[in-house]
């Protein structure tokens, strides 16, 4: 049977394999913005573009990644150097861990990953989103379209960075007619512009693709801006695609509450 000690070091093994399983994807993601970016770069200066808050979303995730990496990695270091004897291979090794951090961390206490300031930001705004209508997609990665809906945030875990949320629209008979749960990770959340404070809404353009609520529905689709929000209303006129009326499409009215950017690679 393996020593305490030893079964710990296994744990934060595992702890690290999927801590640079996460950096792995992270970077992809990163790649594919930069490649977007290298293809279009007029694409930010449009109105509505979020693409370079996410890729700092993205930097951000990865720097606390690599940081979490680091810290198991000391720790790791410090069990070892306890472990191996006095004199021999043991003169030989490196301390990486510095006397400031060793100053800072208390006797007893767990290593814990610190945040950065803007990924502690990050943190508290998705916390604040409790309680709150936001768009969700709830398809699976591999289905062949993304289903957007409208669902309530119940809760966001700080550790797995997962929201909890609810769709209060019951579900059909075949799913139990009751409403549904998800855990969804951020990439899968866009809040709605609050009503509040509807002067911060992004402003899209005649001509713009945008994700919208169709009217009288909780589900979100891709339609095109036709005309640009009028201020007395704050309702924009959208056409929505796929929404075809004896040969045309029609022109609706959407609150601009209720109009997000659309999503990179979306699949309608």
């Amino acid at each position: 049977m393996a020593s305490p000690d030893i079964t710990e070091m296994l744990e934060k093994s595992k702890e690290l394999d999927r801590l640079r399983k996460e950096q792995e994807e992270v970077l992809l993601e990163i790649n594919k913005m930069h490649k977007k970016l290298q293809n279009t770069p007029e694409a930010v200066e449009k109105p509505g573009d979020n693409s370079l808050s996410k890729l700092k979303m993205l930097y951000t995730q990865a720097k606390e990644l690599s940081e979490s990496e680091m810290s198991i990695s000391n720790q790791l270091l410090g069990q070892l150097d306890a472990m191996i004897p006095a004199g021999g291979a043991g003169q030989q090794r490196r301390r990486i861990e510095g006397n400031e951090q060793k100053k800072k961390r208390m006797k007893g206490d767990p290593d814990i990953p610190r945040l950065s300031p803007s990924m502690r930001n990050q943190q508290e705004f998705f916390a604040s989103l409790k309680g709150e209508q936001v768009a969700a997609r709830v398809a699976q990665e591999d289905g062949e379209k993304d289903e957007w809906v409208i669902v309530k945030v119940t809760h966001y875990d700080k550790e797995s960075k997962e929201f909890e949320v609810l769709d209060e629209e019951p579900g059909d008979d075949e799913e139990g007619g009751g409403q549904r749960k998800y855990k969804l990770p951020w990439s899968h959340i866009i809040p709605f512009p609050k009503i509040s404070d509807l002067a911060t809404a992004p402003e899209f353009p005649p001509g713009k693709q945008v994700l919208a609520v169709y009217p009288g529905t909780t589900a979100l689709y891709k339609a095109t801006v036709v005309q640009a929000r009028k201020r007395k209303s704050d309702d924009y006129t959208l056409e929505f695609d796929d929404d075809e009326e004896d040969g045309s499409l029609p022109q609706r009215m959407v609150p601009c509450n209720q109009v997000v950017a659309l999503p990179d690679g979306h699949r309608q």
